[in-house]
């Protein structure tokens, strides 16, 4: 006689999870204001890191002229 073959669900990420609880809590509107939110800030994040590599860029620039 043979065990019947288990089969695994898989794990929601945490991802998903706390979007789970988020849509619990959260009207629509507060969803989208806080995504929105994040966005920005990712998007500021992303902009400071391209000023400072600029900066770096022409500070090398600066000092390999004579």
């Amino acid at each position: 006689m043979q065990a019947a073959p288990v089969r695994a669900t898989p794990i929601p990420s945490l991802t998903t999870a706390l979007r789970a609880v988020e849509s619990l809590l959260m009207s629509g509107g507060q969803r989208t204001a806080r995504r929105n939110a994040w966005t920005s800030v990712l998007e500021d994040r992303r902009r400071a890191k391209d000023r400072v590599e600029a900066q770096r860029v022409l500070d090398q620039t600066l000092i390999a002229r004579p």
